[in-house]
């Protein structure tokens, strides 16, 4: 990790991004592209060690109250955080100022901040998201090797429905050949039905590949699945948006569940939801 003093810390449209880099290790890691500009090796974390500052400067100049999110580019619950508590520290001035928060990520460390979100969303407004790519723990240990296992992030969402905190599901990537099977998306879908989830974010059954992370998950393929990266540069050779065989029945498999059981799946839709403050907020999202 290295440190360092940045100078601001809101996007225009109040993203926040506390950590740059990443040790998850997952394999597909879109970050990790060239086009992000990252200056030092992804696991080298850059840490902007004064970000609590700068965000309570930024709410307590804001003249309207809104949604701050954060995870979205490099996670906000690396293991780095268990020690630095830039998060949650983060989150109680969220808090303080009476501002709403929607967070990603793939860990379990969140629990650890459950009472602030809890107190968050008592006055604004909390969506926790989370990312599930395979429901087998074994497939995840490879793919996602540093990471909360599947099962570890289904209890997540549980823990937040049990606190009447609204939860939406990131259903990627779906990597050809590995975890693209009927099996593995109606065991997702299931655990989502089952913890009550608003939302399922899922732009097709694939993943996107563009220079940087595609060097990175070719090298990988080469280490976890033989043959594997051979299969995919004759399949996709330099295509960006990598596609599985099976998108078109795996997506009609994921409307379809998701209408029957009330679950929001327009990316849009669920964007606009989780972008909105609350005029007047009850904790009725889940009622």
């Amino acid at each position: 990790m290295h440190e360092v003093y940045a100078k601001g810390i809101l996007s225009s449209n109040n993203g926040m991004n506390i950590y740059r880099g990443c040790t998850h290790g997952c394999i597909y890691c879109d970050s990790r592209s060239h086009c992000y500009q990252f200056t030092h090796p992804f696991e080298d974390i850059e840490v902007k060690i004064n970000a609590p500052e700068l965000l309570e400067k930024a709410l307590r100049s804001k003249r309207k109250k809104c949604m701050i999110a954060t995870g979205s580019m490099c996670d906000v619950y690396i293991p780095l955080e268990k020690e630095i508590q830039l998060t949650r520290k983060c989150l109680e001035i969220i808090d303080r100022y009476g501002f709403g928060v929607a967070i990603q990520t793939k860990s379990d460390l969140i629990i650890r901040d459950l009472d602030v979100l809890k107190r968050i969303n008592t006055h604004s407004k909390v969506v926790v998201q989370i990312t599930l790519t395979t429901i087998d723990d074994t497939l995840c240990q490879l793919i996602e090797p540093h990471v909360a296992l599947t099962s570890r992030r289904i209890d997540v969402l549980h823990r937040m429905k049990e606190a009447g905190i609204p939860t939406v599901v990131w259903l990627d990537p779906i990597l050809p050949f590995i975890n693209d099977t009927e099996a593995n998306i109606r065991g997702i879908l299931d655990a989502c039905i089952e913890a009550k989830v608003v939302g399922i974010i899922c732009f097709g059954m694939g993943l996107t590949l563009r220079e940087g992370n595609r060097e990175y998950f070719y090298k990988q393929l080469d280490t976890l699945f033989p043959k594997m990266k051979e299969k995919y540069i004759k399949k996709f050779g330099l295509t960006y948006q990598v596609l599985s065989d099976h998108h078109p029945k795996l997506m009609q498999i994921f409307h379809e569940t998701c209408k029957k059981y009330g679950i929001m799946d327009d990316p849009n839709e669920i964007f606009a939801y989780m972008g909105t403050y609350p005029t007047s907020y009850h904790q009725l999202t889940l009622l």
